[in-house]
């Protein structure tokens, strides 16, 4: 199978749907890789390290999604890459179609054979492409309420740890599952007085 990874364009994401290390497995199983330039800069990956892996490098997006069989991308597939789809394409990403009648309707009209991260179940039940991105978004969630919580971001001025005299932040955490046992564990570590 040739695999395609083009570089992501959603606004502020800096991830790639392959490292290089990804790629030398795929191509030590047969796989053929090609990789849009500068894909993995966000990542501090280059062009060069994926050559070095055993990957194909293309200058353009169209030109990965027309060498490539399967596409691989972290985020959801943007409008003009949803133009690209073929019906012989597997399309291997994040989707998050509820919220997205347009892209769903794209996906649909494309053709293409749409495999999202968040739906693949493992043998037990489990979602392993989902669980680590939930542990990062509670985790993150704890930081940007602090950051929230800045005088200089408008907020209140309060510490999540509070400073000996001063109070810690009260830090409510609604839900138990891997975003919310994620965030209880990281107000917890800032010294928060977590519910």
């Amino acid at each position: 199978m040739r695999i395609g990874v083009p570089k992501e364009i959603k606004n502020h994401e800096y991830r790639v749907g392959l490292t290089p290390d990804s790629v030398v497995e795929m191509v030590a199983h047969g796989h053929e890789v090609v990789v849009e330039t500068n894909a993995g800069a966000g990542i501090g990956a280059s062009d060069a390290d994926y050559e070095a892996a055993g990957a194909k490098i293309l200058a353009t997006a169209k030109e990965v999604f027309d060498a490539a069989n399967m596409i691989v991308k972290v985020k959801e597939p943007q409008a003009v890459e949803r133009a690209m789809l073929r019906p012989d394409h597997i399309l291997f990403t994040y989707l998050h179609l509820a919220p997205d009648a347009e892209q769903t309707a794209d996906l649909v009209k494309s053709g293409a054979t749409c495999i999202a991260y968040e739906t693949v179940v493992d043998a037990k039940g489990g979602l392993p492409l989902l669980v680590p991105m939930s542990q990062v978004a509670g985790r993150l969630s704890v930081i940007a309420g602090a950051k929230a919580l800045e005088k200089a971001q408008g907020g209140s001025g309060t510490l999540v740890g509070g400073v000996p005299g001063v109070e810690p932040a009260k830090v409510v955490v609604i839900g138990g599952g891997v975003v919310g046992s994620h965030a209880i564990t990281m107000a917890l570590g800032l010294g928060a007085d977590v519910t």
